[in-house]
């Protein structure tokens, strides 16, 4: 039996899990999106920071049937590979022996999921359709289309799935009683790149997200199936150093070969490439509602567009479209009933973890290059292996614990991050951490301020 109709708008990851995971429930979708199509154009322009997919993005993946053929196309990073100044580098695992996160090709899992939409007969892809306008009494939107003019698309509901730049959603800013607020980072970022050694494999650690923390600003890079690196780099706008203030050659080159001499080595002509290159903004936009006269939504970016230091943007927007998929059940297909669960689960988590990654520009460009840092993760996992139960890292909770949202992971966070300032204040901390004793302070610092609650 067919059911209602939907337009998507945003043809990127998110819009088209979503748009699957509609036509399977049996709605007729048209997903919709402004730029040409990838696939037949060689061209992806859409923004190129590869995704760091985590469990979140698995669990959601796997609905729709593609976990295991992604992963032949991702590359598993079992931990930061932490780079010093003096070319010493160190590990950080991030979780527990065979956790990891996985570097995947931003337009690769677009293309991936697009070949899956094409498959579906409830589904219509248009390319070169940009929206121009929405009327969110209808869910009735208007594209403009290259070299044809204007086209109107009537659905009984819409989805605004068109990123952190989201026309949907700058439309629903006229609506009454529409909050936005639009955060920018001091940082700002370009895209560097580590080419592949002659025989195609890495010059780097291939299972590692690297980092170069130099407190304001770092570089990182994650590894690609062809042997290449994409490295990011991260560094104020303004003040000294800046893109602002690095305008010049030599200025420059001293920089890069100040903070990053090792890096040099395996860089593609990085002065060229700053000197080349326009720094995109990093902001975090924050909304409310999500949805509009129980017909039209926003998901994704549009909905909660949050910096990447978490690597949870992409994961964030996959676990949206998995809950709203859940609830279509839970509610059974009832609109009136969706659109007001799904803002009203959804919301608390975004901001959740809009903050959170916020606060982890901190640990990686700062804290990941400090010894006690590092000591207090040792402290953590030792603690962690000990009492399940009692103790998980927050960095695994948001990561590898898709059962735990965003917020419950933020508020144990905090209550964890109080316990292990107490601990991390003790006298010979570095050289007691291993003891037994403190083992036993920390079971009864964490029994005491978390007891049943995680």
């Amino acid at each position: 039996m067919s059911r209602e109709s939907f337009t998507v708008v945003g043809g990127g990851p998110v819009g088209t899990l979503l748009a699957i995971l509609l036509a399977r429930r049996g709605y007729e979708v048209g997903l919709y999106e402004g730029r040409p199509d990838s696939r037949r154009t060689s061209l992806y322009e859409g923004r190129s920071i590869n995704i760091a997919l985590s469990d979140r993005g698995w669990t959601s993946l796997e609905k729709i049937g593609i976990g295991d053929d992604a992963r032949e196309r991702a590359i598993p990073m079992t931990h930061r590979a932490v780079h010093g100044v003096g070319g010493d580098v160190a590990a950080l695992p991030y979780g527990r022996e065979g956790d990891a996160i996985w570097s995947v090709s931003r337009s690769g899992i677009n293309e991936h999921l697009l070949d899956v939409a094409d498959a579906e007969p409830n589904i219509a892809m248009q390319f070169g359709h940009r929206l121009i306008d929405v009327d969110f009494e209808t869910a009735t939107t208007t594209f403009w289309v290259n070299n044809t003019g204007k086209v109107v698309v009537g659905a009984d509901y819409a989805f605004g799935a068109d990123g952190a730049h989201s026309k949907v959603r700058r439309l629903a800013h006229d609506l009454p009683r529409f909050s936005y607020s639009q955060t920018c980072m001091p940082q700002s970022y370009i895209e560097l790149n580590i080419p592949a050694n002659a025989d195609g494999t890495h010059k780097l650690e291939t299972n590692a997200l690297h980092i170069w923390p130099r407190k304001d600003f770092m570089l990182i890079a994650l590894p690609n199936a062809d042997g290449t690196f994409t490295c990011t780099l991260f560094l104020n706008y303004s003040g000294d150093p800046s893109f602002e203030s690095l305008q010049e050659r030599p200025d420059v080159e001293a920089f890069f070969e100040a903070n990053f001499p090792d890096a040099m080595d395996c860089l593609e002509e990085p002065v060229d490439a700053f000197l080349a290159k326009t720094p995109s903004p990093l902001f975090l936009v924050r909304v409310f509602p999500w949805s509009f006269n129980r017909k039209v939504g926003l998901i994704g970016d549009a909905a909660h567009a949050i910096v990447p230091f978490y690597g949870q943007g992409m994961n964030c927007g996959f676990e949206d479209c998995a809950e709203l998929d859940a609830l279509i059940a839970a509610h059974d297909h009832d609109w009136d009933r969706i659109f007001p669960a799904y803002e009203n689960a959804r919301k608390p988590n975004g901001d959740a973890i809009a903050e959170l990654s916020r606060r982890n520009f901190v640990e990686m460009s700062e804290l990941s290059g400090d010894r006690l840092f590092r000591l207090r993760k040792m402290i953590e996992a030792k603690f962690s292996r000990r009492h399940p139960d009692l103790w998980t890292p927050l960095y695994s909770m948001v990561t590898f614990s898709p059962d735990v949202p965003y917020s419950e992971a933020l508020r144990v966070g905090d209550e964890q991050n109080r316990v292990m300032e107490k601990i991390m204040a003790m006298p010979g901390i570095e050289e007691d951490w291993d003891d037994e004793k403190l083992m036993e302070r920390l079971f009864s610092l964490a029994s005491e301020t978390l007891g049943d609650r995680q």
